[in-house]
Parts: C-alpha cells; structure tokens; sequence
C-alpha cells in the first residue's frame, strides 16, 4: 500500500487516499479526520532509525489509518447504541457547488485543507452505499472496502486485519453479498429529474404529486442525533412520507428547498434563514423515490454552512 520513500512531501502527499479510505470505512469526516491525523501523530513519533527502516512509509500509514478504524468500527456499536434515533453517515457537499466557511479563495489554504474537500464522490460514497456499508461486520468491511473499492491486495489486506489472505478473500465475498445484486443504475439525468419534482410537489405542498412519486414501499429515515426535532423511527409508505414532508412544511415557514450534489448525487438542501437545516439524499428506481435519508443533526451539517446560495 502507499508509494515507496521517505521523505516529508512523501508523508504529505498519502493524506488525500488516507482521507478517502478512513471515510468510507467510518461514514464521518470528523471521525476519518482523526483517525487519519492519529496516524501521523504515531508516524512521527518514531525514532528517525525506524522511520528509515520502513521501506514505504504510504503503506505504513495506511496499514495504521485502517487498524485505527477497525478499532473504532469495533466500538461503533455500542456508540450507536446510545445515539438519539436513527444514526447516518455524514452527507457531502460537491466543492463546485459550495464554498467552505472561512474560505480564503483561489490563494488560501482554508478550503484546501477541509477533509471533506478531499474525498473523491463515486458511487462508493453515495448514501446509499455508505448504509450497506453500515450493515457488515467491521472486518468485513475493512476486506471489501479496501478491495473492491481501492483495489488492494488480499496479502495488503491480511496485514490490516491480522488474518490470512484467504480469509480476507472471504471477508470480502461476504461484503459483497450484503451489497446484493447491483440495479441498473440511474442515470444522473433521470434521478435529477425526480428530485426536481420532488422539491416542487414538496414547495407546493401537493401530497397527490408527492405521493405519485414515491414507491409505495419506500421508506424515510432522519438522523437529527437528539440535537434538533425529527422522527426516531423510520417512516415507511409512501404516502406517510408524504403527509409528513408537508407537515414539515406547514410547521418551517420560509424553509428554503435547493437542488445540490449530496455525496455525488442530486439531493435536496433545506436552508431557513441561510442556515442549512437538512440535506436530504435520494435512492430512486423505475422514476420513483425508494429511500430518503434526511441529514438534520447539525454536526453533521458543518460542510454545509458555507454552501453558496
């Protein structure tokens, strides 16, 4: 793993991949920040000796960024376990739709060194995926992760893990049965168009227009994290979503609805008085909406806050 060498911009350079490994395997750009900043602080804790002897220092730190990641998927259960309703991963802006709080422009550092600035949008970070993601054990995730998405080698892979390179060949075949036989997909295009009905039958309040356009069976979940007011459950049918998006609406007089990117897919923005209050991710199939997750709990909207209007 990681590029051979030793020298400073080496160790600087690997920062971006262990960024976007650390939020995949975690679902949280605060927790991939500090797992991946963790590893740095072990690197150069080394003595210059040991610093020398290892022959990659790229692969070192990605070895140590996913062993620390491991650590806290292992301890995640029992932290959600805790967490007010329904935990969700932390939704991504697109930097060309948005500009950081503090941004210093095309000059400054502030934008650049956001976390989140750094992590690629494929389909490996949609909502979507990042929630089946959320349902493999941690090792299972760590094997599938590191190879499918990054391509790894299972014998790369054993060392994270501690096991045999067969063993995390299974690990990951495991993953990938969880994932379950991929849709067709959506063409950027096609779900774009469904979020925009979306946003206009939610303006309207028009419950018949919302209704015709979520699957019967599709289902909504919110993660406010106990910090602001939204259902603990999720909220199955598409007709109760319905009603319930209006309700919403009924009760947030002035709520602002913008179409944006949400982890590289059309979603939906709801600002109130130029404050983001929920960024909501879309799953459609067959012209219709199957998943909503709805992003309220306001530590996970801080990449939001200097969305550009």
């Amino acid at each position: 793993m990681g590029t051979a060498g030793s020298g400073a911009d080496d160790i600087a350079g690997e920062r971006r991949q262990l960024i976007n490994v650390a939020y995949r395997l975690l679902g949280s750009v605060t927790e991939a920040e500090d797992a991946v900043q963790d590893a740095y602080a072990r690197w150069y804790g080394l003595s210059r000796s040991r610093q020398e002897e290892i022959l990659s220092p790229g692969a070192w730190l990605t070895t140590v960024t996913c062993r620390i990641c491991l650590d806290l998927l292992g301890s995640a259960r029992a932290r959600r376990e805790r967490y007010v309703g329904a935990w969700l991963p932390e939704p991504l802006p697109d930097r060309s739709e948005w500009d950081h709080a503090g941004a210093t422009g095309s000059t400054g550092t502030a934008a650049s060194a956001d976390p989140a600035d750094q992590i690629v949008l494929d389909e490996s970070v949609t909502m979507a995926f990042l929630v089946v993601l959320e349902s493999m054990t941690p090792a299972e995730r760590v094997a599938f992760v590191l190879h499918d998405v990054f391509r790894y080698p299972f014998a790369e892979i054993a060392d994270v893990l501690g096991r045999t390179p067969a063993a995390c060949k299974q690990l990951a075949a495991s993953a990938r049965r969880r994932v379950g036989v991929a849709r067709a997909p959506v063409t950027a295009t096609g779900r774009a168009d469904v979020v925009r009905h979306v946003k206009e039958a939610w303006e309207t309040k028009d419950i018949a227009a919302l209704v015709g356009l979520l699957d019967p069976a599709a289902v909504m979940t919110a993660d406010g994290g106990g910090m602001v007011g939204t259902v603990l459950r999720p909220v199955e049918g598409g007709a109760r979503i319905a009603q319930y998006m209006v309700a919403i609406a009924d009760k947030a007089p002035g709520l602002e609805l913008l179409e944006r990117s949400v982890n590289g897919v059309p979603g939906l923005v709801a600002r109130r008085a130029g404050v983001v209050m929920t960024v909501a991710s879309f799953d459609v199939s067959d012209g219709r909406v199957t998943r909503i997750w709805a992003v309220r709990n306001p530590e996970k909207l801080r990449p939001w806050s200097g969305t550009a209007g």
